[in-house]
């Protein structure tokens, strides 16, 4: 894993979330995308060098809308960006993690990503992200 590619953060209501982490930033979202396959809809900020994610369920069946049902709203997952996305699973695979998801599958914000279950994470929901050449 080279580096916490960015975090992300479960909300309620993307617009209201949007106005707010403007104001912390100091500076408007740069990307809002929906990943229908996931029943989600993100907005990105920077903050230097970081990413943070928002995501808004657009079903009620959706993973966002399960978590905040079961959570509320707040930090979702920590992504690591990685090279090799598969070799990366496979690695972790061996070492005894358990993956949502053996075959990457298309994310948000050009890339390929996979999950690493939270009960052998200490309850933290990770997500591996590889950049989609084009």
């Amino acid at each position: 894993m080279n580096k916490i590619e960015h975090i992300g953060i479960a909300v309620k209501d993307l617009e209201k979330s949007n106005s707010l982490f403007a104001s912390l930033f100091g500076e408007s979202h740069y990307k809002i995308e929906e990943v229908a396959s996931e029943g989600v809809k993100t907005s990105f900020f920077k903050s230097g060098p970081n990413k943070i994610e928002l995501l808004e369920a657009t079903k009620p069946e959706s993973p966002i809308a399960k978590f905040i049902e079961k959570k509320g709203e707040g930090i979702h997952h920590i992504a690591f960006a990685v090279d090799n996305i598969k070799e990366e699973i496979k690695r972790l695979q061996d070492e005894g993690f358990t993956v949502l998801n053996e075959t990457p599958k298309k994310g948000a914000d050009n890339k390929l990503v996979a999950f690493l279950h939270p009960k052998t994470t200490n309850g933290v929901l990770i997500e591996l992200c590889q950049e989609i050449e084009e």
